[in-house]
């Protein structure tokens, strides 16, 4: 098969058919595709998660100050911060969220999932969920292929690329993925499952893409963590049984709908939004500047 499914229904389908888990057709076609066993396969994955529980754990244990100087430590003074908004609980989610992807903006090791600019939402989903339900590693194996399936049908109906479809492709498909896991891991059917991921697209639809300077720092560093709790919360909202309405096969075409009539200036471009404001322009000349000065002594080291 060169693809997986075509859409969510397909997948819905196969599954009632054959009475597979959500996760057994993906490692089906992730076998096929790489041409590699089961087992290579499983620790394919273990190792993708540990790349994730490690980036959690740098962005909260080592300095996380980007070249630019936008991103400064934000998850660990977050995590000390003395006046509490959020439960604990809730409160580590964004931790690990934002921690997680301050490392790729200070260029450490990340799982582009489904891409870098969206690469703290599911490590900071799957640790937490992992830590709260006390789950084990191989839960949390499925539940990242589940999360891979749903990027595929994403990528083919609509976009997982800022650049294309804004940043409702990139961390909105993120948090779909995210919300779509969680609710797989605590036993969810299939239409939950799915209910979820739809929940999740209606509340990041339309989401521009405009990183200052066109650095993947700012605003995409704390749409992580927002984009986090979103899963969260529309899991939640989907594993107690509410309907979304609109079928998740519809809300990923009103995504590929949407990305295509956006601006493009609102598609990684930093020519619109808050790379336009009178600080992000000011910012961007300070960066340019700064590269420039770079220059010379790198040329000198040849």
């Amino acid at each position: 098969m060169s693809l997986l499914f075509t859409d969510f229904a397909s997948w819905e389908a196969h599954c009632a058919r054959t009475g597979e888990a959500l996760y057994q057709p993906v490692l089906a076609y992730e076998i096929e595709q790489k041409g590699r066993t089961e087992e290579e396969i499983w620790a394919g994955v273990q190792r993708a998660y540990d790349v994730m529980r490690e980036a959690v754990h740098t962005g909260l244990t080592e300095d996380m100050t980007s070249r630019s100087g936008m991103v400064n430590n934000g998850a660990k003074k977050i995590a000390a911060s003395p006046v509490t908004v959020l439960s604990p609980e809730f409160k580590q989610l964004i931790t690990r969220a934002l921690g997680a992807k301050e490392v790729n903006s200070c260029m450490g090791r990340v799982v582009a999932a489904p891409t870098a600019g969206a690469s703290g939402i599911l490590p900071g989903v799957l640790v937490t969920l992992q830590d709260l339900h006390k789950l084990d590693d191989r839960k949390i194996h499925e539940g990242l292929l589940v999360a891979a399936g749903i990027a595929l049908i994403i990528e083919q109906n609509a976009s997982l690329a800022g650049a294309v479809g804004g940043c409702q492709a990139e961390t909105g498909s993120a948090a779909a993925m995210g919300s779509g896991a969680i609710v797989y891991c605590l036993g969810g059917d299939v239409e939950q499952t799915f209910a979820a991921v739809a929940i999740t697209i209606q509340c990041m639809l339309g989401l521009i893409c405009d990183p200052v300077a066109g650095l993947v720092e700012v605003p995409c560093v704390v749409r992580n963590a927002s984009a986090a709790a979103i899963a969260f919360s529309s899991a939640q909202i989907a594993i107690a049984g509410v309907n979304p309405v609109i079928p998740v096969d519809q809300c990923v075409m009103a995504l590929g709908e949407v990305g295509q009539s956006m601006e493009t200036r609102y598609k990684e471009t930093a020519l619109g939004g808050l790379a336009n404001t009178p600080r992000g322009r000011e910012i961007e000349q300070r960066v340019l500047v700064q590269d420039i000065n770079i220059l010379p002594d790198e040329e000198n080291n040849y």
